[in-house]
């Protein structure tokens, strides 16, 4: 409850209307509640006496109220749609800028598509919970106290049957509420896995095609979705019993006030129209008991998406901007000291353990190693995408940990290992790296990233359209689009992520002889082949999270075993020479 509680201060500037619904509601339960008072007056009155003008009189006042119930309704549809739409819209906003702030080792916490759970259905449940649930949260009590008072105002003895339906009412409510408020937890967590299996299925469309591996995709949905519909009809075939439990008690009711009233009226002591009141607030309050009822079961399971979303607006955000951090990164230095590191505080082994390197700025520093080897791991210290374990990374002298956490990244570029457009134009795109450049600044970062040789031949050139997630363009194209992105950024220290894996070898000599020219820029290369590092200033060779050795081309192809076996296999395979084709 607290959760659903804390989740309330997204109200904003919604806050308003939902307090103008409620009270709505009290006006229509009102009205509605005066309604049986009249008609007991028109019995016992207008129709015992026959007169016509008091039927007439008192009709026109049921009339009334009977319209302005509806008015009041209708106001009270319009306000809390305002207010729990408004509302859902200012959490998932608000769940959104929190993963936007969180650090890559706080979406290793949550699972992609249970994050997109948590914003869609999640949010959706709490808004059905309100929009279903302000009008019988608010008209149930509201009925439920007038209801018992007036039938207590008309007929006391009578009025006792509430005393007895009640609780045995409560017992059921309360039995039905136990048994599935865990319940909706696994059924969230069902459609979590759900979501998870269709995003890697589209995500992964054209490797199941190429695999034919399309019935086994249909398997797995198959699988994860007959579970999620077990956990459904499981969940809903206790909540639904609430129903039958609430007619049966309804109609025992009816039963009783029909013979206890009936003998009252048949012995002359009550009248038919107190017992014709009586019954309508029977009828009404029982209608409010099941109105409550159905709040308890929207609210257990608005509990548990409240619980779901609570828990990533609560997450911990693993790195932050230190106060007063350093507006200014002076060059383009780069330094581990004795830096040791793993993805998780209980690991037992660290994934980079004793990196000692210094890289001057405007170096040029290729990086090699085989899978596995930390190389990815060692590069995203520097912008400081995931914090050291022990021992200290430094950016222009200074620990990165003493930056503005903006100020590194901007003065930190990365070309990622997995290349990622966006939908939108090729300038759309380039503008992430700066959303000022003009034609002349985009078309010479692309001419420095060799994008413009295959841009010149599109008909559009920059405001070509790239599609969902680039799929327009081959993978070299990609790869020199991020290039050309990251260069935008004017960044002092760039890193190459092995980028240039989809461009082949002329191309790839072409950027290297451009970025060459770039004398106030530390170029730090990740690569898989020889011909792509080999001209560096320094080359780190990284073996199981470890430095194994560091030195020129020349040097290394002197001293280092591994180096020459890579050196070796590359050049007198015939390699290097070839690649992958843009």
């Amino acid at each position: 409850m607290r959760d659903f509680a804390r989740l309330l201060r997204y109200l904003g500037p919604y806050r308003k209307d939902m307090v103008i619904g409620a009270l709505m509601v009290l006006v229509e339960s009102a009205f509605e509640m005066v309604i049986p008072v009249i008609m007991a007056d028109i019995i016992d009155v207008g129709v015992a006496n026959r007169d016509v003008p008091y039927i007439l009189h008192k009709g026109g006042q049921m009339g009334v109220c009977a319209l302005l119930a509806l008015l009041t309704g209708l106001l009270y549809a319009r306000f809390s749609a305002r207010g729990a739409y408004g509302w859902g819209a200012r959490i998932r906003q608000a769940q959104f800028e929190q993963v936007q702030r969180y650090a890559f080792s706080n979406l290793d916490r949550f699972e992609t598509a249970s994050l997109v759970t948590r914003m869609t259905t999640d949010v959706t449940v709490l808004q059905n919970a309100v929009s279903g649930g302000l009008r019988p949260m608010v008209r149930g009590p509201v009925m439920l106290v007038l209801g018992v008072g007036l039938s207590l105002w008309l007929n006391a003895e009578l009025a006792l049957v509430f005393f007895v339906c009640i609780p045995i009412l409560a017992v059921i409510l309360l039995g039905i509420v136990g048994k599935i408020a865990p319940m909706y937890g696994r059924l969230q967590r069902a459609m979590d896995r759900l979501n998870h299996v269709v995003q890697e299925g589209l995500t992964a469309i054209r490797a199941v095609k190429a695999f034919v591996r399309g019935e086994y995709e249909e398997e797995k949905f198959e699988t994860v979705n007959a579970e999620l519909m077990a956990t459904s009809q499981k969940t809903f075939h206790y909540a639904v019993l609430n129903l039958p439990a609430f007619q049966v008690t309804m109609y025992a009711a009816s039963v009783l006030l029909m013979w206890f009233g009936g003998n009252m009226v048949l012995g002359g002591t009550l009248q038919v129209g107190d017992l014709t009141g009586v019954f309508s607030y029977v009828l009404q309050v029982m209608n409010s008991l099941m109105m409550i009822a159905n709040v308890f079961l929207l609210l257990t399971r608005s509990l548990a998406s409240a619980r779901r979303i609570g828990e990533v607006l609560d997450e911990e955000i693993a790195l932050r901007s230190p106060e007063n951090g350093a507006a200014e990164v002076p060059d383009g230095s780069v330094e581990f000291e004795n830096v040791s590191f793993k993805y998780h505080a209980g690991a037992r082994e660290y994934a980079l353990s004793g990196v000692n390197l210094h890289i001057k700025a405007g170096q040029t520093v290729g990086i090699l190693g085989g899978t596995g080897s930390a190389k990815t791991t060692l590069v995203q210290l520097i912008p400081r995408l995931y914090d050291v374990s022990e021992g200290v990374v430094k950016v222009g002298g200074r620990d990165v940990r003493e930056y503005d956490l903006q100020v590194l990244r901007d003065a930190v570029g990365i070309v990622l290992q997995k290349n990622v457009l966006f939908s939108g134009t090729v300038r759309e795109n380039l503008q992430w790296g700066d959303p000022q450049a003009d034609d002349e600044t985009l078309w010479a970062a692309c001419r420095t990233a060799c994008a413009d040789e295959f841009l010149e031949r599109m008909p559009k050139g920059l405001d070509t359209d790239l599609g969902q997630g680039g799929v327009n363009v081959s993978g070299g194209q990609k790869q020199r689009l991020c290039i050309a992105r990251t260069l935008l950024k004017r960044p002092k220290v760039l890193i190459f992520d092995d980028s240039t894996s989809a461009v082949d070898t002329t191309t790839e000599g072409k950027i290297r002889s451009e970025l060459a020219k770039l004398t106030d820029l530390t170029k730090i290369i990740i690569a898989q082949r020889v011909t792509s590092v080999m001209d560096s200033d320094q080359i780190i060779i990284l073996e199981d999270g470890k430095v194994h050795a560091v030195g020129t081309h020349e040097s290394l192809l002197a001293s280092d075993p591994i180096y020459q076996e890579i050196y070796t296999s590359q050049m007198k395979g015939g390699q290097s020479d070839g690649g992958p084709a843009a």
